[in-house]
């Protein structure tokens, strides 16, 4: 995740009555230690960008007017091997190693075959951006 400076997060729930939903009790804590999650759900402040990025929240803060080229540069990526890249990372706390290498085999094959690996080679030895399409 790649965030405006002017970007913050909050766990409003509790001012209204509520607590965290949508998997927010799971994953929270997992991704910022239970002593912070507790603190940003019962207190409701804000969590600046950048704290959000030291705490390993958010991948990356950039100044409000580099946003879009971040976001451009994200998107020209190969769209496939960015989606099978974030499905093996959430799917390997749930799998031994073993499970985790043929799930990345079987990943590796398929966009082996796909467009967009032949362009990025063909780019790379032509010394070139590529121009992927998501094929």
């Amino acid at each position: 995740m790649i965030v405006a400076k002017s970007a913050s997060f909050l766990q409003a729930f509790s001012k209204i009555g509520l607590l965290p939903d949508t998997g927010g009790t799971w994953f929270l804590p997992q991704r910022v230690g239970m002593a912070r999650a507790m603190g940003l759900a019962m207190l409701a402040d804000k969590l600046p960008a950048e704290k959000a990025a030291e705490w390993g929240l958010i991948w990356q803060v950039v100044e409000n007017v580099e946003l879009a080229a971040s976001v451009d540069k994200l998107a020209a990526m190969p769209t496939k091997a960015l989606v099978r890249t974030r499905q093996a990372m959430h799917a390997a706390p749930m799998h031994t190693l073993e499970q985790q290498l043929s799930m990345e085999g079987g990943f590796m094959r398929e966009l082996g075959l796909s467009l967009d690996y032949a362009e990025g080679v063909a780019a790379f030895m032509e010394k070139r951006a590529p121009k992927f399409t998501g094929e």
